[in-house]
């Protein structure tokens, strides 16, 4: 089956108090962008990337792309006003039929696994949604003040949000609404069930500047030579 990732650069970071978006910062000597794109090509030969950059930053995006490997396999997109209308303009270049991973460029821990878990649970039941469940105890306010929830019914989701090509095409023909915090949500409107699939603490996103510290040093682990990793990322 064909594969496209849709993967979503075109924020400018500004909760990172930095000039620089977040995607372009450097993490153990690679810019955040870097590593995210490289596990994409590395975790199946015959994936096409749609890389979807801020218009401001498409010749920073394309020095990235320029320092892969196997940069041909990787196409540039503009990001529109809103990600639904990045992850629209993204999907343009989408093939039917074919399986279609969209994918939070700053989200620079994915592994091949959960990629590869993903592809197997879309082509299963037509979506993967990857989650992890909080840690923490959770509450939720109210009008006069605020209360427990029980957390084992709430789900963190994350990245890559993957679906046959005909669900997510077919999704985004609708036009911008306000409730779209991510791909699910706009399919879920169509009326499609939402499958969530295991996702992995260390997918988190870089959102801020301690975020960059943790990334380095879990990527240190997974390198160094007396890592017990098996190069997963």
């Amino acid at each position: 089956m064909k594969k496209f990732a849709v993967i979503v650069a075109a924020g400018t970071g500004t909760r990172m108090g930095s000039a620089v978006p977040k995607q372009f910062l450097l993490v153990g000597g690679k810019t955040v962008l870097w590593h995210t794109l490289n596990t994409f090509l590395q975790a199946y030969e015959d994936l096409q990337i749609i890389l979807v950059l801020h218009e401001q930053h498409i010749e920073t995006g394309k020095a990235v792309v320029h320092s892969l490997n196997e940069a041909s396999r990787i196409l540039i997109s503009v990001g529109g006003e809103t990600r639904f209308h990045s992850v629209k303009n993204g999907l343009q270049f989408v093939e039917r039929p074919s399986i279609v991973f969209v994918h939070d460029g700053v989200r620079c821990l994915v592994s091949k696994t959960l990629i590869q878990r993903c592809y197997n649970a879309t082509i299963e039941k037509g979506n993967a949604i990857p989650s992890v469940k909080p840690v923490d105890s959770l509450r939720i306010e109210t009008d006069e003040s605020n209360k427990i929830i029980n957390r084992d019914k709430v789900h963190i989701i994350q990245t890559p949000q993957t679906f046959s090509s005909e669900i997510i095409l077919n999704a985004f023909k609708q036009d911008y609404d306000e409730t779209f915090t991510d791909e699910a949500s706009v399919v879920e409107k169509t009326g499609v069930k939402i499958n969530l699939v295991e996702g992995e603490k260390n997918n988190f996103k870089i959102t801020e500047p301690f975020d960059l510290v943790i990334a380095a040093s879990i990527l240190e682990q997974v390198i160094s030579p007396t890592s017990s990793k098996t190069g997963d990322y």
